[in-house]
């Protein structure tokens, strides 16, 4: 695996997060708050996707009108890494429920998590109410933005998102790393900072800050960060990982081609 793909993996943490961590969302096995707004009965975790994958799948096969259990299913193949299934499903459903905001939104993020932008944010675009804002949208949109390269425009909408859910880490995070894919290292830093602040603070959120901190030539602390709230061996994993991507840093100009959308926006 080369080293772009390793510096993509860091920075896709986060819809995707952002944007795209399940617990930012206000998940449950009962009712699941999607990255993008919408509510339906849909896995909270890998594990639970993967046992109800089938009957989910059975739910969605007696009904396909019913957007919320598109939403569900497709949420489900996403986290089984069958993205390109979620996609089919949802843009079925979407053509069947046109005006259904949620199931817009969570079109668009299957959209991005599979790589197609220009159709993922067309597709937001429509899903978004500006007198009625929602920030995982916002956040989700400003991801796909960074991904294009339009960094002024992504930031824009990380702002717009942190105007309504203020101090919200899976946002920070991107608005950091977006300051990174600018090179703008002194920026990404104290974004990231005030992101892992926050007491939902995802362990990936930390990782961020440890790259950018890196970045900046301190990697004793880099490596301290690295190892916070994990066990032995994931930590010195993670200092590996962490080790071998600043080594060869001079590729980081290549890395906004590679930078997605993930769950740790709030899936």
């Amino acid at each position: 695996m080369g080293l772009k793909t390793n510096v993509a993996q860091i920075l896709a943490s986060a819809a995707v997060a952002v944007a795209l961590a399940v617990s930012a969302g206000g998940c449950s096995n009962i009712a699941s708050r999607d990255t993008t707004g919408s509510i339906a009965a849909a896995p909270a975790t890998q594990d639970e996707a993967r046992r109800s994958l089938e009957a989910l799948g059975a739910r969605y096969r007696d009904n396909p009108n019913d957007a919320d259990a598109a939403i569900a299913y497709a949420r489900a193949l996403r986290m089984t890494e069958q993205r390109a299934q979620a996609v089919a499903v949802l843009e079925q459903a979407s053509i069947r429920n046109p005006r259904y905001m949620p199931l817009l939104g969570a079109y668009g993020r299957a959209l991005a998590e599979a790589g197609q932008y220009p159709q993922a944010l067309a597709t937001l675009d429509r899903a978004h109410q500006p007198d009625n804002p929602d920030w995982r949208i916002l956040n989700v949109q400003g991801a796909v933005l960074d991904q294009m390269g339009r960094h002024a425009e992504a930031q824009s909408h990380y702002a717009s998102a942190l105007k309504i859910m203020p101090d919200e880490p899976s946002v920070l995070s991107n608005l950091g790393l977006s300051y990174l894919l600018t090179k703008d290292l002194k920026n990404a830093e104290i974004t990231l900072r005030r992101a892992v602040a926050q007491p939902n603070a995802g362990p990936q959120v930390r990782q961020n800050l440890a790259l950018t901190v890196g970045l900046r030539g301190r990697f004793e602390e880099a490596e301290k960060i690295a190892r916070a709230d994990l066990p032995e061996n994931e930590a010195a994993a993670n200092v590996s990982y962490l080790r071998q991507m600043l080594a060869q840093q001079h590729d980081l100009k290549k890395v906004g081609r590679a930078y997605t959308p993930t769950p740790d926006a709030g899936s």
